[in-house]
């Protein structure tokens, strides 16, 4: 019987002075592996959050689970509809389409480890988040590309009780 096989030859190797980053404080992102690096094994980045910052509003994905490892900090996951606090060594892991959204805690810093699990081609996607950061163009845009990064807002007033 033969599971998923993602299908790369070498092991995949980031050094953290490699990786590009995009934007600075409040919310850094560091790219890491993305899906076709990984075979579609999973698709990786690292997440950090100072001061109470809000990571990504509540969505969703269709194909894959995303995992969440706080390397450090503290950070409210929204979770379908429950809110949790997940501090330094918690892995929280959302599967796929359940709602989902991040931010560190108020008053707290964050960073977190982000695994897409099947891998999904999602280092444009964050380029275009910094686009719209940087005014590049409109945040309306990133309801265009939803389907292509598997990537679906929605509301959540559970998140919005705790925002």
């Amino acid at each position: 019987m033969s599971l998923f096989g993602p299908k790369f030859d070498d092991s995949v190797v980031v050094r953290d002075a490699e990786a590009e980053v995009l934007g600075r404080a409040p919310v850094t992102v560091r790219l890491l592996a993305d899906s076709s690096a990984t075979g579609g094994a999973l698709s990786t980045q690292r997440v950090t959050l100072t001061d109470g910052a809000d990571g990504a509003r509540p969505h969703f994905h269709k194909g894959s689970a995303e995992m969440f490892f706080m390397l450090d900090g503290e950070a409210l996951l929204l979770s379908g509809e429950d809110v949790l606090t997940a501090e330094r060594g918690d892995l929280v892991v959302v599967p796929p389409n359940r709602p989902h959204a991040f931010a560190a805690a108020p008053g707290a810093d964050a960073d977190i480890l982000i695994v897409l699990a099947p891998g999904v081609e999602r280092f444009e996607y964050f380029r275009h988040l910094q686009r719209i950061r940087l005014g590049e163009v409109p945040p309306e845009s990133i309801l265009d590309v939803q389907d292509l990064y598997d990537n679906h807002f929605l509301s959540s007033p559970a998140w919005d009780a705790r925002r």
